[in-house]
């Protein structure tokens, strides 16, 4: 389905790809972001193609009390040597989120536009970051939406090792969330306990 930028509307679930694509088009309008992440919606596309939104027919999450600390984050969290903020740079990290070199390939889907909308949705309060500080420098962070007891996690980045669990293991330790979406599957959250649950039990826990 192409959407129209004049009315805020996604089809039907049952339209879903087999990819877990649910629409084209439409814009990344504050109303429309927040819609589409109410219904378990989520726009991910390169710059200069068309707006891509996707709802996964497996959704990678993690229940927080199912989280795994290693052994060796243990001993990373126990020397303290890193300072967690929450909402103090979010320009920052997804500056750092969309620009960082990433060995998975990803990281350049954050667009202007992207960064733009998901910056207004900080300022109304919706948007949310953790920033990993080193010696003052911004070392790793993540940031999300908040709906209702739900983080939906976007991106993280980190410049030096275990900055961005150590963002993910605040998040999940530090917040009352209920689940946290991880969108789509991923070996370094599924170390963190992350797991893919189906679609519709994913939204069932959204909209309660």
């Amino acid at each position: 389905m192409i959407l129209r930028k004049d009315k805020i509307e996604f089809p039907s679930y049952n339209l879903t790809t087999n990819d877990g694509i649910i629409a084209l088009g439409g814009d990344l309008s504050e109303e429309r972001l927040i819609y589409a992440y109410n219904n378990g919606i989520f726009p991910w596309f390169s710059e200069g193609d068309p707006i891509v939104w996707y709802c996964p027919h497996e959704r990678m999450v993690l229940f927080p009390d199912q989280l795994k600390v290693s052994k060796s984050m243990r001993k990373v969290i126990k020397k303290n040597e890193f300072k967690i903020t929450e909402n103090k740079a979010f320009k920052e990290v997804i500056y750092n989120c969309k620009n960082i070199t990433r060995s998975d390939g990803l990281g350049t889907w954050i667009t202007g536009d992207m960064e733009k909308a998901y910056i207004n949705l900080h300022q109304k309060g919706i948007a949310k970051s953790i920033e990993i500080w080193l010696n003052d420098e911004l070392v790793g962070g993540l940031y999300g939406l908040e709906v209702n007891t739900i983080f939906c996690g976007e991106s993280m980045f980190s410049k030096v090792s275990n900055a961005s669990k150590l963002a993910f293991i605040h998040l999940a330790r530090n917040k009352n969330y209920t689940l946290i979406d991880c969108q789509i599957y991923n070996e370094h959250l599924e170390s963190l306990g992350a797991k893919e649950v189906d679609r519709n039990t994913f939204l069932n826990i959204l909209k309660a």
